[in-house]
This record gives structure tokens, sequence and C-alpha cells, in this order.
């Protein structure tokens, strides 16, 4: 039996992007992609996120990183390939603050 590849990504997300729900809402969006990982505020005022799953899921999830909560505003996306450790969390979560 083949089962899907799942990939990995480290995402930073940069902008106004604390303080306006994006952690909260990237847990729903990851959430709702079936992905496994986490996302944490860092100390430089970005967001970052590591997922894993199956390809198009973790594009979703790079596309709506872009936008953001309605209160976002995101200046950049860093996203990339990373190894999945094989311990993420599954379902996604909101982990403390870096």
């Amino acid at each position: 039996m083949n089962t899907p590849k799942n990939d990995c990504l480290h995402l930073r997300i940069r902008g106004v992007v604390q303080g306006v729900g994006f952690r909260w809402s990237t847990v729903r969006e990851a959430r709702s992609l079936g992905l496994r990982g986490w996302v944490r505020n860092r100390t430089d005022g970005s967001v970052e996120a590591i997922a894993a799953g199956p390809a198009d899921a973790l594009a979703a999830l790079v596309r709506w990183a872009h936008r953001g909560p309605p209160a976002a505003r995101v200046a950049e996306v860093i996203s990339e390939a990373v190894a999945d450790p094989g311990d993420l969390p599954l379902p996604f979560e909101e982990h403390r603050s870096a």
C-alpha cells in the first residue's frame, strides 16, 4: 500500500503579525488542512511555524500566511523545506513565545 509523502516546512512571517490573532488563526487554518505542527511568536515580532503534511496542504497554508487574519499586515513570508522531525503534534497547536 502506498501512503502519500509528507513534506515539512519552516515558516517565518513578518509584518504586523503579533497581537492580531495570527497564531490562533494559523492553528485553525492548519487544522482545517490536516497538518501536524506548531506556531509561536518570536521576540523579534515575527511568527514562526513548523508544519508537516501533504504538499498541497502545505502550499495552501503558505498562501494563507501571505494574507493571515483580517487585522494582520503581512510584509514577508519565508518558507523553507526542512526535515520532518517526526514528533510534530497532531492536531496542530500553539506553542509559547520564543
